[in-house]
Parts: structure tokens; sequence; C-alpha cells
């Protein structure tokens, strides 16, 4: 699996994403630091969310073959500013969570917006896009 990097605002699902993808039993835990694992690099959201935190983000991007930019469907607004995969040397995808609420269509606009070109739809409780976005991780670059 190509190792991931997991960003967003808290409360998007990155935790709830990670165990899905790994086919863990779902339940709530609220990651209190980067959480560095076999193949998925799980950020709080508050390295996304902070200014003084997010170069953390930026040293374990280094780390990662993927960058994966979460915005939940439900969500009221983007952090991700337009164009801002540019900086990233490193493959970017957009996900967008929780889709069975509001619009995913508003979340996927704004991941195209920050530039992100491939975009995945999930639904971690219901397994929902899972196993396309796990085929994805598995494709050797």
């Amino acid at each position: 699996m190509k190792k991931t990097l997991l960003v967003g605002r808290h409360g998007v699902g990155k935790t709830t994403l990670k165990q899905a993808l790994r086919g863990e039993e779902i339940h709530y835990v609220k990651t209190q630091y980067m959480e560095y694992g076999d193949w998925l690099i799980d950020s709080p959201g508050e390295y996304a969310e902070v200014h003084g935190l997010n170069a953390a983000i930026a040293v374990y991007s280094y780390e990662a073959d993927v960058v994966a930019m979460l915005i939940a469907a439900n969500d009221d607004y983007s952090l991700f500013p337009p164009n801002c995969t540019q900086m990233i040397n490193r493959d970017v995808i957009g996900i967008v969570t929780k889709i069975n609420f509001e619009n995913p269509a508003k979340a996927e606009n704004w991941l195209r917006l920050s530039g992100c070109k491939r975009i995945f739809f999930v639904d971690s409780h219901t397994g929902e896009g899972i196993p396309e976005l796990k085929a994805y991780l598995r494709k050797q670059s």
C-alpha cells in the first residue's frame, strides 16, 4: 500500500476512514498527535486548523507517497485554499467523507478548487467507496 497522509479539519472522519481502510471496528477516537502507522499517517484536525501546527503536516508529507485531503459532505467551509496542491510534490487526492449527508458535490468542488484531480467519495460506516480507494492506494506507481 502507498503510505498515505490523511489531512483535514477535526471531525471530518480521518480516523474513522483509517479504521475502515484497515478493516477495524469503527469507534470514535480523538487523534491527539500524528499517528504514524504502517501505511496510514493520521493527523489531528488541529494540525490543519492552527497556523502554528500546520508545519507538522508539511514535514510528514515527505514521509508519504500520497497526501489525502478530506472534506466532509456536511462541512460548512473548506480549510484548503485554491490551488494549494501545487506546493506538494507528492500525489494528492481528495476524499469526500460522510457522503450520505448534505451535498457531496459541494465538497467535491472545494477539493477541485484546491487542485485535487482525483476525488474519492466514501462513507466509512457503510463501506461505500472504501474498495475503490483501497484499490487506488494498492496501485504501483
